[in-house]
C-alpha cells in the first residue's frame, strides 16, 4: 500500500507542474498580511529621529548634519514600530518581498533641503 502512494507521488512530480519557482526571475504573489519592508518618503521626512529612537533593533540611523536617513535591512525585523511612531507618516511598510542582497549594507536616503523648508512652513 505504501509503495502505491510513493509511485503516485513520483508520477505526479514527473509529469505535473513544478512546486518551486525561479526566484529572481519569477516572484510569488505576496500573501495577505505580509509585512514586507520599510520605505521612506524622503520628501516628507523632517529627520526628527523618533524612528531611530523607537527601533528595537537599532536598524535605523538618522544623521541630521549630513541630511541622511539609512536603514540596515539585515537588522530590521519588520515590526512596524518606526511606521507607527513617525509624526509625518513618511514611513510605510510595503507589502512586497525585499530584493535579494549580495552584500551587507545599509540603504541610505538623502533628504532634500526643500523638505526642511516645507516642514518649517507647516
Amino acid at each position: 500500500m505504501g509503495s502505491f502512494k510513493l509511485g503516485k507521488m513520483t508520477l505526479k512530480s514527473l509529469f505535473g507542474k513544478p512546486e518551486t519557482i525561479l526566484y529572481p526571475v519569477e516572484q510569488k504573489t505576496p500573501p495577505p498580511g505580509l509585512k514586507g519592508h520599510v520605505t521612506n518618503n524622503v520628501d516628507a521626512c523632517i529627520l526628527c529621529g523618533i524612528c531611530m529612537k523607537r527601533c528595537p533593533c537599532d536598524a535605523i540611523t538618522v544623521d541630521k548634519p549630513a541630511r541622511t536617513w539609512s536603514i540596515n535591512r539585515f537588522r530590521c525585523v519588520q515590526c512596524g514600530t518606526c511606521v507607527r511612531e513617525c509624526p509625518k507618516q513618511c514611513l510605510a511598510m510595503e507589502p512586497t518581498y525585499t530584493p535579494p542582497a549580495t552584500e551587507k549594507r545599509s540603504d541610505v536616503f538623502e533628504v532634500p533641503e526643500h523638505a526642511k523648508a516645507a516642514a518649517a512652513q507647516s
